[in-house]
């Protein structure tokens, strides 16, 4: 069923996708024997909220057939927004079995409403998600409580078939009470029959609200406490009030298990078509690398993305065959063939599971839970060396010694098992976020200045903008800009808009040229002006409430960015009269800023400002000595003056700022730090 963010979040092992089955209908029956309702609690008379939990009961129950899912709520509800809950939804995997509504009714001033006397669910398949390339197969199971009011008490309850079809002899999985569950009582449960005891472990602040039995688990929260994971800390701090249950015992056995489903997809018939592209590969490219490049490639640009979940796809993978006969796959699929590709060119390959959602610090301290990863990756050795490739990224991400995202823990399949394996995360050594500016005011104060600005973006960012971008003739590209920026502030005229993506430092770069008019300020005979990408906002104050955990380290997000500014200053100035304010080179809360002017005399004033993630974790003694700095951050904006009667002598600079133009500033070699990065301890 629906659970709503009001009132708690609890969920299942892991929402698997289906294939077509015999049963597509919603069943009625009885509340399983495991699933014992608990007592509802009386509402008291100072109520609050949207809504008061008179009972939610949350059971899993493992069985030789799998694992089932019961859920039972009971409400009252108290304000208007609370007649949301009558709007039921639930989905399943008809591959796994069929779900089982137990009861719907309404409570009212005494009077107990069968609603389903009356109404039925209506069964969709609603593959909700065809404009993303998703296939999942799911069912979904939706109805309307007619006529509820405030102050209805609503209860229904239904367990529905949670188990996997690839691994249904193999139970995993996680239940939580959320941070903020509304007012009333709460049970979650974890029931098995003889011999299918899972291993389970409670998070630390569940250790003592557990009771067992031989047969089940079973923790009640009366009217739970709010919980507020310590502010800023990095994510394994939100793992709270989580109950874990795997039948693995080590995460090698995950990799085992996991190997032998891959590598009977990724066999080849004598005759396959794919051994004819690899052997094409080979005849046309002479060294290992160039191959696996081209069959990246291939599977790449030759066989589009489609998620297919069909026929209990979720975990097991189409066969390289039928992939490359579909050309379409998800991630399981594009990989087996990328594999298979890889094998027949005698390139030592495997497969990698990895999590794109982010979810993998801390992973090394859960039990072994395939559910914890959602993306396929391959790793290839070529000539003593590693090479991650992505197959469902666009043909500009080439194989490369770091994975295009930054995960933190991964599992490689292979038939002995693998144990996770950590990725180290080293700071960046290119800017995520890059502009250039070059601002040619030489016609003088009062003239228009021809103006070229570069922007870079990498990451998931920058191939956002390469998909977008990239598809656009120059023409086209150029209308849309000028369309878009002409009459603001910054732009009179574009006269050329240029995009292209840099493969090797993986860059979205995108410049803008025209003209447009100068901010100056004006007092009289003097000048000045801000440079764009200049200054920086202070960093917020680390600091958390007493009892918050207070000890726990503060994260910072891995992050880069770059900004160079170059202005050509009006040919009827002198630059002996022009300064600018303040330069620095400073590192607070584990990162670098600095700023770095310089005035030439080719009539020119550089800036270039870059900061820079040195560490992802910071303790609390390291937040607490620059908590007492922060008064001293200089977060002024880069400011140039032109004063003409007056001759300004800055102090001695040994460090050289090039302009926008001397260097390639989208290259991999760009002075946007200072050469020393200082010390985080």
């Amino acid at each position: 069923m629906r659970i709503y963010s009001w009132l708690m979040a609890a969920l299942p092992a892991f929402v698997a996708s289906s294939a077509l089955a015999q049963t597509e209908e919603v069943q009625s029956g009885p509340i399983p024997d495991w699933a014992e309702l608990t007592e509802a609690a009386p509402v008291p008379d100072d109520a609050a909220g949207i809504a008061f939990v008179r009972r939610s009961d949350l059971f899993v129950h493992l069985d030789e057939d799998g694992q089932y899912t019961f859920q039972g709520l009971h409400l009252r509800l108290l304000q208007p927004q609370a007649l949301e809950a009558g709007n039921l939804n639930f989905t399943w995997n008809p591959a796994a079995g069929a779900p089982t509504i137990h009861m719907l009714r309404i409570h009212r001033e005494g009077e107990v409403i069968d609603v389903l006397a009356d109404n039925s669910f209506e069964v969709v398949r609603q593959e909700a998600q065809l404009e993303q390339a998703i296939l999942h197969g799911r069912l979904t199971a939706s109805l309307r409580v007619p006529d509820l009011r405030v102050g209805d008490e609503l209860e229904w309850a239904a367990t529905i078939p949670s188990h996997d079809p690839t691994l249904m002899d193999d139970s995993f999985g996680i239940m939580f009470l959320g941070a903020s569950p509304a007012q009333g009582r709460y049970r979650l449960g974890l029931s098995w029959n003889d011999g299918q005891q899972p291993t389970i472990r409670l998070s630390d602040d569940l250790a003592d609200n557990e009771q067992r039995s031989l047969s089940s688990l079973t923790l009640a929260f009366e009217n739970p406490e709010l919980l507020s994971p310590p502010r800023d800390a990095p994510p394994r701090y939100n793992w709270q009030r989580v109950i874990e249950y795997s039948d693995f015992a080590a995460w090698p056995d995950v990799s085992r298990r996991f190997d032998r489903i891959y590598a009977g997809a990724s066999d080849l018939a004598s005759d396959s078509p794919v051994r004819q592209e690899a052997d094409r590969i080979a005849r046309t490219n002479a060294t290992g690398l160039e191959r696996a490049q081209a069959a990246l490639e291939l599977v790449q640009q030759q066989v589009r993305y489609i998620y297919v979940g069909l026929d209990g796809g979720n975990f097991t993978p189409a066969t390289a065959e039928e992939t490359w006969q579909r050309r379409y796959g998800d991630c399981k699929g594009k990989s087996v063939l990328l594999l298979a590709l890889l094998r027949v060119l005698e390139i030592d390959a495997e497969i990698v599971l990895v999590s794109n959602s982010g979810r993998d610090d801390g992973l090394d301290t859960r039990l072994p839970n395939p559910g914890m990863f959602d993306h396929v990756l391959v790793r290839a050795q070529i000539d003593g060396n590693t090479y991650w490739l992505d197959s469902t990224l666009p043909a500009v991400i080439r194989a490369s010694d770091l994975p295009f995202l930054p995960y933190r823990w991964v599992l490689p399949l292979s038939a002995n098992g693998n144990e996770l394996e950590r990725i180290p995360h080293d700071v960046l050594t290119l800017p995520n976020v890059m502009g250039m500016v070059e601002i040619d005011a030489r016609a003088g104060f009062d003239q228009p200045a021809r103006q070229v600005q570069t922007y870079v973006q990498r990451g998931v960012d920058g191939l956002n903008e390469y998909l977008r971008y990239s598809v656009m003739p120059p023409n086209q590209l150029t209308a849309a800009f000028r369309n878009a920026l002409i009459g603001q502030s910054t732009w009179d005229t574009i006269e050329d808009v240029r995009y292209r993506y840099d493969e090797a430092t993986r860059a979205s770069i995108l410049t803008i040229t025209g003209t447009g008019p100068v901010d100056w300020d004006e007092t009289g005979q003097t000048y000045r002006l801000s440079l764009p990408g200049g200054g920086f906002s202070p960093p917020p104050r680390r600091q958390r409430p007493s009892g918050n955990g207070h000890d726990a380290p503060y994260y910072n997000a891995p992050g880069y960015s770059c900004h160079v500014t170059t202005v050509r200053i009006p040919e009827a100035t002198d630059i002996e009269n022009w300064r600018f304010n303040s330069t620095f080179d400073t590192m607070m809360y584990g990162r670098t800023f600095y700023r770095m002017m310089e005035r030439r005399n080719d009539g020119t004033i550089r800036m270039v400002r870059g900061s820079r993630t040195e560490t992802n974790e910071i303790s609390s003694t390291h937040a607490e000595r620059d908590n007492g700095r922060l008064d001293n951050f200089d977060n002024s904006m880069a400011w140039i003056y032109y004063s003409p009667n007056r001759n300004r002598q800055l102090p001695e600079n040994d460090t050289h700022v090039p302009a926008t133009y001397e260097i390639d500033w989208t290259g991999p070699d760009i002075p946007c730090l200072p050469a020393d990065v200082l010390n985080p301890d």
